[in-house]
């Protein structure tokens, strides 16, 4: 097995004394796992970093062996984790995709979601350029691993006007007459996901409920539920940001 592509950096933990495992996410080959030799050492630790983009080599003698990687640093964004703000977002988008996504499976969509995400915060670190741009890839995360939301249309009318909201259960969107009655029960459906205006922070962080709602019950269950804590920090940093 050998592959050679550009990845974007998406966890790394330490194996044995000196090296590490670096999961990356590929344009066309998915995520992918390999043994970094010497991963822990000052020249490799700024260059294996969650967010970073790689060109890199993944070699193995057979299929069932974890990959040796070699890893040369394309795009850096070790800068931005000294700030509060961006540092939670990467830390977050990076691990969802290291933790949702099964290895070997092509995701081009979320490759290219992904790296736009990680390259809006790079440009404006206060959120407001990309706060909007998280929502979405986390829409689409629910989307390419099978838990999409309908938005749409309403589940009870059909119709495509005047949607409200969201049903918590179903996924799917609500009209606001159809809806109204059970208002409290529903999530509230932001303009900006139905192309109805820029998104102003009370829909960034109603979108943000919703997707974290249907990540936590279909996605990040069992063994990757601690992946949410990441996502608590970067909610809360949001928060303090926008009130």
């Amino acid at each position: 097995m050998r592959l050679e592509t550009q990845a974007i950096i998406c966890a790394v933990r330490p194996h044995g004394e000196h090296g590490a495992i670096v999961r990356a996410l590929t344009p066309d080959d998915g995520l992918q796992a390999g043994y970094v030799r010497g991963g822990r050492s000052r020249a490799l630790r700024p260059v294996l970093l969650p967010g970073n983009v790689v060109a890199c080599e993944f070699r193995a003698r057979t299929a069932d062996q974890l990959p040796h990687l070699t890893a040369e640093l394309s795009v850096s964004r070790g800068a931005l984790l000294s700030e509060p703000l961006p540092a939670a977002a990467i830390d977050w988008a990076t691990a969802l995709a290291a933790a949702a996504l099964p290895e070997g499976q092509p995701y081009p969509r979320l490759y290219l979601a992904l790296d736009g995400l990680l390259g809006a915060i790079d440009a404006a670190p206060a959120a407001r350029g990309w706060a909007a741009a998280l929502v979405r890839y986390e829409l689409l995360v629910l989307s390419e691993l099978g838990f999409g939301l309908d938005l749409s249309e309403c589940a009870v009318t059909g119709s495509a006007l005047d949607l409200a909201y969201v049903s918590p259960r179903s996924g799917r969107a609500v009209g606001a007459e159809a809806g109204a009655p059970y208002r409290e029960k529903l999530f509230r459906l932001p303009g900006f996901l139905g192309d109805r205006g820029p998104a102003e922070w009370d829909e960034i962080h109603d979108g943000l409920r919703i997707t974290g709602h249907f990540l936590a019950r279909d996605v990040l269950i069992e063994r990757h539920a601690e992946v949410l804590a990441a996502r608590d920090r970067l909610i809360e940093r949001l928060k303090r940001v926008t009130g």
